[in-house]
Order: C-alpha cells, then sequence, then structure tokens
C-alpha cells in the first residue's frame, strides 16, 4: 500500500475546520488547534498517557478529555504475579477544560483534585518528568514519586493523522514514541516502585481527534533492552482509512522503520492464551505472552466507550528498513482493544 510520508510542517485542519494533510510522519511538525475545528467540542478527544516499566511493574499515567467525559486514571500492574491497581477521577462534560497541549513536544499537563494530583512537564530539551501523588489508592493505599523520561538522541517518533472515509469531520491525530528511558521512583503503600536506567522504560502515546459516531481501535506497543539495542514498537488498525499512513512503526535506538499494514491474530475465546502478529509486507512476525488484563467502561446518556488491555511480553522478528532482520524476546508491553459510540 502506498503511504504518504509528511515532510514539512501542515496543519491537520484547513481554513473551514475540515481535516486534511492526511498521512504519516518521523517528526511531530503537524498543527493543531481544537477551536478551529468544524465538529462540536464534545467530540473532541484530546488524550496523552504514559505506559513505564520497571523489571517489577507496568505503570499507566493517562489524562483524556473525551468531551463528554473526562479523567485522569493510574494503574499500577505487577509483572510478577497477578495483582494490579487502579484508580479513576472522572469528570462530567469537561469540554476542555483540562487544557490539554495543542502539541505533543511542549506544554504540560496539571492535573489538581483537592490532595491528589498528576503533573507532567515537558522540558527543552525533550525530558519530561511525571509527578504524582494519590493519598487514597486502592485499599487506601498511598501512591506517591516522580520519574523522569529522556529521550534517545536523534529520535524519531511515529506520527499519523488519519480520516474516516464516511465522515468528513472525523480524524485522529497520534504520536507514538515508544523508546524513552525512565528514572525514578514510585511509592506505592509500604512498596517502592524503582525505575534506574537501563532498566527503566516508557512509552508515549498521543492522541488528538474528532471522533466518528463508532469505532472500534486495536493497538499494541512494547518497548525495552534487547542484546544492547533500544527496541520498540507500536501497531495499530480501526475502522479509520489508513491508505495513506498507517500507526505500524519498529524502533532501533529511536529510528523508526516505517511497516505496512499489520494483523492481530487474537484467539478470541481466551485472551490470555498466546497472540500472533502479522504483516503484509512479510517485514514483521511476532508472538505475544498475555500475563494478566485489565477492563473499563464508560457510559453518560448516548456515549460510550470500553477498553479491554493485555499486558505481557513480546517475542519475533522485524526486517528493517535496509533488509536486515533483528529477533527479539521478552520485550514488555501491552495490547488493546477500545470500543466507542455516541
Amino acid at each position: 500500500m502506498s503511504q504518504n510520508e509528511i515532510l514539512a510542517p501542515l496543519s491537520v485542519l484547513d481554513d473551514t475546520g475540515h481535516p486534511h494533510n492526511f498521512g504519516w510522519s518521523k517528526k511531530p511538525g503537524l498543527y493543531y488547534d481544537p477551536v478551529l475545528a468544524a465538529s462540536p467540542r464534545y467530540r473532541i478527544t484530546e488524550s496523552d498517557r504514559y505506559i513505564v516499566h520497571s523489571p517489577t511493574h507496568l505503570v499507566i499515567f493517562e489524562v483524556k478529555d473525551d468531551g463528554w467525559l473526562g479523567y485522569m486514571s493510574v494503574s499500577i500492574i505487577s509483572l510478577r504475579d497477578k495483582k494490579r491497581s487502579t484508580h479513576v477521577f472522572q469528570s462530567l462534560f469537561p469540554l476542555g477544560d483540562f487544557d490539554m497541549p495543542t502539541g505533543s513536544e511542549t506544554g504540560s499537563i496539571i492535573w489538581r483534585r483537592k490532595k491528589t494530583h498528576l503533573d507532567i512537564v515537558c522540558m527543552d530539551d525533550g525530558v519530561r518528568i511525571i509527578k504524582v501523588e494519590i493519598p487514597k489508592f486502592g485499599h487506601n493505599r498511598s501512591l506517591r514519586g516522580a520519574l523522569v523520561l529522556s529521550e534517545p538522541s536523534a529520535s524519531q517518533s511515529l506520527i499519523t493523522n488519519q480520516p474516516w472515509r464516511s465522515e468528513k469531520n472525523a480524524f485522529r491525530y497520534t504520536r507514538c514514541s515508544p523508546w524513552y528511558s525512565a528514572e525514578g521512583v514510585i511509592q506505592f503503600g509500604s512498596a517502592e516502585i524503582i525505575f534506574t536506567k537501563g532498566n527503566g522504560w516508557g512509552i508515549f502515546d498521543w492522541t488528538r481527534c474528532a471522533r466518528p459516531k463508532a469505532d472500534i481501535r486495536y493497538w499494541a506497543a512494547a518497548c525495552g533492552m534487547i542484546d544492547g539495542k533500544l527496541l520498540g514498537f507500536c501497531v495499530g488498525y480501526s475502522w479509520a482509512d489508513f491508505s495513506m499512513g498507517t500507526e505500524n512503526g519498529f524502533f532501533v535506538d529511536g529510528k523508526l522503520h516505517k511497516l505496512d499494514q499489520v494483523t492481530f491474530h487474537i484467539p478470541m475465546s481466551n485472551w490470555l492464551s498466546s497472540w500472533r502478529f502479522t504483516s503484509n509486507d512479510n517485514r514483521l512476525e511476532m508472538s505475544f505472552y498475555p500475563h494478566q488484563e485489565r477492563s473499563e467502561q464508560n457510559r453518560l446518556f448516548n456515549y460510550s466507550s470500553s477498553r479491554r488491555q493485555v499486558c505481557g511480553f513480546f517475542s519475533g522478528k522485524a526486517q528493517l528498513d535496509d533488509g536486515s532482520v533483528i529477533e527479539f524476546h521478552n520485550l514488555t508491553g501491552f495490547t488493546e482493544r477500545c470500543k466507542m459510540r455516541y
């Protein structure tokens, strides 16, 4: 499939507020402003998500304004046993009140509710600092800590801008950067989750979009160090039109190797048995070995969303742009299916 690589800074919305300039890019140079969108504000979704992991835990931080419903959530998932805890703070009709940054390179998120806070600060050198404090997090245990996420030199991301064939106002503008190094400590009750250089990794998942009336999206990502190389990937598909650029890429030391279409072979009768992933260009073959899963559902009036996440470990091989093949084993990450309707 021919894909359109965007090489210059462009706007995702035209002068009338309708989406255009569809394709993919290695650098986050596309311009977005929700005020310009032709879609009503309740159809605009803005979300920032960080998935970080150490040898013992996977931690997910997410702030999302879904128009009708918004939330801040933190999940702590143990990679040694089947224990996990999630705390969600919901807000009705945020409609832009979260003041999410319009770009993925600058701006900060400051979320406050009484004694609870989540701060995500973007520094000039690409470093991101996450600070969290939740006095009562799962069985009244406290959660607090700080993480520093650093990017590799000359790093590239996978940026996509996708339309829907049947809905002219709908689009999804995304960035995925599965290559951060994470350092810091999360204090969870009496336990400490420690992230050190070489043993702490992070994935940045960023979305700004005007939602279609319904969608089902599959997505997976992972990162970590294998044989002295920093590897990562993001793959996925939905009901959007991917003819000008897919969400699929493999990363080595921060460099993107673009993939075409990837298929998830999911054992629908048991999501906790092994999965397979293949690409139509035969450049990616991998297996996913689930560890545990979590699910969530949200509903308000005629709006509903659900998400089913499975974390675990990926093994397989990928063909790079130069034709060489790299193999990887037990790369930590997760997969998910998201369903939305309004």
